[in-house]
């Protein structure tokens, strides 16, 4: 029997019944289920007052309501963990369920015999939310800085940004590991100069238990000190890797770095979502040309309905002494906001680039290496928000997005 004993709560909607959820709990099992709700709303005083470790939200016909409990409680009971369990066919519902906060989420067939494999699925996914939780609170331990890099348009240097923050930070005696999210697509192995090593797909398939120990051994080196999580080589890996494959990975690294930067593809997509509900930090990458602006601005309209504090979101402006007939005065009418950072243009950055050595070090007295050691130096003065915790988000649901 396992030495601690795990408190859950099941709330399920009409098509389930709340005591065939519990039946999947074994005797044993060290997991006790301390109350049964038959609403997916959070408004039940059950649910509201609920000191329990994790949360079952087991689901059929209310899906949406599902995700709307899954939210609030992600939003408000962070320490403690929930798991979606759901009948059928999820039909592109696991994403949207781990994009609301949930921890994960369990299929079962339809019917109501219960199978040991069902039965041990569940009870393995409540022990190990619980236990992924709780390392983050141990010992008080504090995880070190996540700085999500973000730009909705494709080509404004987010890359490029990556590659020359974390080395500054290298070069300052931080601890530095960069991830590649661009699943499909991603460069900055290629802009590092490095060549393939372990990758997020490798990692992804190695089976087994997955740790901090585990992901460090899929971990390129640069020569500046700094370490890679490289993207996987192929687009169709992709598909492999799994929002809360992610989550651990994030957490992992967090636990081993000072600093973890994460490039990211265009857009919102899940595992995006999934980086910035596990940062402390964003990083805006915008152009000076109208086209950027105006998708530099939706990006920031998305981070406000998700609820993300905008206090610690930075606003970089690539090529910002372009002549392009766009002044700052536009920029700041366009975004409500000035840059904190303007890099400015130079012909040696796509240089650098194709040669896998970032300006930083190939042209350390640029006012292009300057603006990028700033940008550093602006995240070392204030340190990761709430000791290292992702900020805190409101209640508005993430399914908007």
């Amino acid at each position: 029997m396992p030495h601690t004993q795990i408190k859950a709560l099941v709330a399920h909607d009409p098509g389930i019944l709340g005591g065939w959820v519990a039946d999947h709990i074994p005797a044993g099992s060290g997991i006790t289920v301390v109350g049964i709700v038959g609403d997916l709303t959070p408004t039940p005083h059950e649910i509201q007052e609920s000191h329990a470790d994790v949360l079952v939200v087991a689901c059929d016909q209310q899906r949406e309501a599902a995700l709307g409990l899954v939210h609030w409680w992600a939003v408000n009971r962070p320490a403690r963990p929930v798991v979606v369990l759901c009948r059928a066919s999820p039909n592109g519902f696991v994403g949207r369920a781990f994009s609301a906060g949930a921890d994960d989420l369990i299929v079962v067939e339809t019917g109501y015999e219960i199978s040991n494999e069902a039965s041990q699925n569940l009870t393995f996914a409540l022990q190990k939310a619980v236990a992924r939780k709780a390392t983050a609170e141990q010992d008080g331990t504090e995880l070190g800085a996540m700085i999500c890099v973000l730009g909705p348009k494709g080509g404004t240097g987010k890359t490029v940004t990556c590659c020359n923050l974390g080395i500054s930070l290298a070069e300052m005696e931080h601890r530095v590991v960069l991830v590649d999210l661009d699943l499909q697509f991603g460069d900055l192995a290629l802009a590092l100069g490095l060549t393939p090593h372990g990758t997020l797909y490798d990692l992804a398939t190695a089976g087994g238990s997955l740790d901090a120990g585990k992901v460090e051994s899929y971990l390129a080196t640069h020569s500046s000190g700094m370490r890679l999580l490289m993207a996987p080589t192929r687009p169709d890996q992709a598909a492999s890797i799994e929002i809360d494959l992610l989550r651990d990975v994030f957490t992992a690294l967090r636990s081993a770095h000072d600093y973890v930067i994460v490039d990211t593809p265009p857009g919102f997509p899940a595992e995006v979502i999934a980086a910035i509900d596990a940062s402390s930090h964003i990083c805006m990458v915008g152009m000076l040309d109208a086209l950027s602006l105006k998708n530099t601005k939706l990006g920031l309209e998305t981070l406000e309905l998700m609820g993300y504090d905008m206090q610690n979101v930075r606003l970089v402006l690539n090529r910002a002494d372009s002549s392009v007939g766009v002044t700052h005065n536009d920029v700041l009418g366009i975004l409500g906001r000035l840059p904190d950072v303007l890099v400015p243009s130079h012909r040696d950055v796509a240089r650098a680039v194709n040669r896998g050595i970032p300006v930083v070090m190939s042209h350390k007295r640029s006012d292009v290496a300057k603006a990028f050691h700033a940008l550093a130096t602006s995240y070392v003065s204030v340190g990761s928000s709430a000791n290292g915790k992702p900020p805190k988000r409101s209640l508005l649901a993430r399914s908007r997005v």
